[in-house]
């Protein structure tokens, strides 16, 4: 018998026997205490969603997607469906606590995504894994998860429909993101009619009776448009980065004590911040971070520089402290906090990945008889301009700890001194006012 749960985003949301028994895993209802959007609740206290929550909306949207594509003529099969339904309840079922943190912005373990060994754990688990063997179901949903088509048995849509640049994924957290942040930003639904499949690939469909439809264009940009203001107003907001790189730094210090990754693998949000708060309270620099963010006393940043700098010097940058060559981003928080006779937590360097260009705008599109395009290449003005707008979100920080008075005043010439780059930061803002709490549009 199926099962209906009421969804705030998107009302009713119906579960088959299959994925009711999916969800009542406790891999999966470990997701119920992991929030979707990490520490941005600092910003937004109403963004307290969670995982959990997004699973099922991803399932919910996935479904959708599938009925508008039947609806245009196109069959899809039954079993190809339960199996995309599966996928996309457990799309993050191997997420960590604050998961993105710790694999996107310090790289500290690999992307959820990319993961075989937590695939592997989650997967294989006597609970999740055993209903999922017992449905049939197993090898054709991990195969759709891990993105690998083979054999004929997982068709390429179907992967892209769980996890592709305009998937049910994105579909369902541009709205829920939005919604609990207060945004009043939305798509509209008639984007979900322009969803076709053509021998085995997913795309959005430009064209109707041989002409082009700009209400379609207009409808996809749209969706670009609230990635880009979710991105500038949350996902890369200043309180964020800097709550997020402390959490980050301090699990990157109970590594070197004993933590081990396979560790947080049956923890929550909470549990994690327990266990680095307890389990390591002897540990000076876990301590000292641990405190200022129950005290809300978050790091604050003295040196900032943006893409302005170049695209060398940026590619430069990602290289030796995003992609940390050699050990190199801990090495210079060290020499940092050593010349200015700090504790080395005292120092965190923060550098995100240099590819932050709206890769949304990569989805495939028909906008002729012609082969499928990107939908980038139509180079249509307003695609440009927000693909550009999003590249410039790119912000390399030094964030110092706030209660290291010498830090305040000389750390920003000592970072000028060791990038040999002039901070973007105005003097007067340098280490004192450039994390004051946001107002209440989050801005």
């Amino acid at each position: 018998m199926a099962k209906i749960v009421r969804d705030p985003v998107h009302g009713d949301i119906q579960l088959t026997p299959l994925q009711k028994k999916c969800l009542d895993t406790p891999q999966m209802q470990r997701l119920r205490g992991i929030r979707q959007l990490g520490t941005a609740y600092l910003v937004y206290p109403g963004a307290q969603h969670t995982r959990f929550e997004h699973s099922l909306g991803t399932l919910h949207v996935a479904g959708r997607i599938l009925d508008c594509i039947e609806d245009a003529g196109i069959v899809v099969q039954p079993e190809h469906r339960e199996m995309i339904g599966v996928a996309a309840l457990l799309h993050d079922v191997g997420h960590l606590p604050y998961g993105h943190t710790l694999e996107d912005e310090r790289r500290v373990f690999p992307r959820h995504d990319d993961d075989k060994d937590r695939w592997t754990h989650f997967l294989e688990s006597k609970e999740l894994g055993g209903v999922l063997k017992k449905s049939g179901l197993k090898k054709t949903v991990t195969s759709c998860l891990t993105g690998k088509a083979g054999a004929g048995e997982v068709p390429k849509f179907a992967i892209q429909v769980v996890r592709d640049t305009v998937c049910a994924d994105l579909l369902d957290y541009l709205r829920r993101d939005a919604y609990f942040c207060g945004l009043s930003q939305h798509y509209d639904d008639r984007v979900f009619q322009y969803f076709r499949q053509e021998k085995g690939t997913l795309f959005f469909e430009l064209i109707k009776n041989g002409l082009f439809r700009h209400d379609a264009l207009t409808e996809i940009i749209n969706l670009l448009r609230l990635r880009y203001t979710l991105s500038e107003r949350v996902y890369y907001h200043h309180t964020k980065i800097a709550s997020g790189a402390m959490i980050s730094k301090a699990v990157e210090l109970g590594l070197t004590k004993g933590l081990k990754k396979a560790d947080l693998y049956g923890l929550k949000d909470e549990s994690l911040l327990y266990v680095l708060r307890t389990r390591f309270s002897r540990v000076r620099g876990i301590r000292t971070l641990m405190q200022r963010l129950d005290a809300r006393r978050l790091y604050k940043a003295a040196y900032l520089l943006s893409p302005a700098i170049g695209p060398d010097r940026q590619a430069d940058l990602v290289s030796r402290y995003h992609l940390n060559e050699g050990g190199e981003r801990e090495k210079i928080e060290r020499r940092i906090a050593r010349k200015l006779a700090v504790p080395p937590e005292s120092v965190i360097i923060y550098c995100p990945a240099v590819g932050m260009a709206l890769k949304e705008a990569d989805v495939l599109v028909r906008t002729d008889a012609a082969d499928l395009v990107s939908l980038a290449t139509l180079r249509n003005p307003e695609i440009e301009i927000l693909k550009e707008k999003h590249r410039q979100l790119w912000k390399f920080y030094v964030f110092v700890d706030p209660e290291q008075k010498q830090l305040v005043s000389r750390a920003p010439d000592l970072c000028q001194e060791q990038f040999g780059i002039p901070s973007e930061l105005p003097r007067a803002r340098r280490g004192h006012t450039v994390l004051k709490p946001a107002p209440q549009d989050g801005r």
